[in-house]
């Protein structure tokens, strides 16, 4: 299967799948706000409510724009799209009967969650703009993979429990697949590369930190 990204084509499906989903693009922002209060604000619904969301993002990217709009013109987009597909079961299943917890604290795993959701939201169109991508030919939050992946990284260190390492891997799969279009070109991409590498493995150091603390204090009689 061959990954390499032509850069001018991929820009090209961009611009196609902008015009043609619009105003999608400010529904999903809309739905991200909802996600971030629903974390960082305590309620009945707001672990299932953030899960929910994240299902919404990863089922539209793999569904949408990985298979109907990417695949025709680069084929690994099929299994990209099942990927994504995935991650989304992962999460719908979350959402139905949560095991993720979101509550945000005012310590370092907060404060790292909440600048990658900020790159995720502004950071994307930002880098974009500098780089002369302007829309449509950018990358929307929440509707194509990497910033999709970045935003999930970033809400995933506002949990204060465990996160289960299932829900893990495909972030963390994507993570290294974005060294691909960061060498084709698409230089915004290299935040979900640093998500990756700062994410993943401090919230696997935090759960068996944890767990370890667990184990060593006294067992209730």
């Amino acid at each position: 299967m061959n990954l390499s990204v032509d850069l001018d084509q991929t820009l090209s499906v961009f611009a196609t799948y902008n015009l043609a989903i619009w105003p999608m693009q400010v529904f999903a922002y809309l739905a991200g706000l909802v996600a971030l209060y629903s974390a960082t604000k305590q309620s009945r619904f707001s672990n299932n409510i953030a899960s929910g969301i994240l299902s919404f993002f990863w089922m539209w990217t793999g569904a949408v724009f990985c298979i109907f709009f990417w695949a025709p013109a680069y084929p690994a987009a099929y299994a990209f799209g099942v990927l994504f597909v995935t991650q989304s079961v992962v999460f719908l299943l979350n959402a139905i009967k949560p095991t993720l917890s979101f509550k945000s604290q005012r310590n370092t795993f907060a404060l790292i969650g909440w600048l990658f959701i900020a790159y995720a939201m502004v950071g994307y169109p930002l880098v974009g703009h500098f780089l002369g991508r302007v829309y449509p030919r950018w990358l929307p939050f929440g509707l194509v993979p990497c910033p999709t992946a970045v935003i999930t990284l970033g809400l995933l260190m506002l949990t204060d429990k465990k996160v289960p390492r299932y829900v893990l891997v495909i972030p963390a799969i994507w993570s290294v697949c974005a060294i691909v279009p960061v060498v084709s070109g698409i230089y915004e991409d290299a935040g979900l590369i640093v998500a990756g590498l700062v994410c993943i493995p401090l919230l696997l150091r935090r759960d068996k930190e944890s767990a370890n603390a667990q184990q060593r204090s006294p067992q209730a009689i």
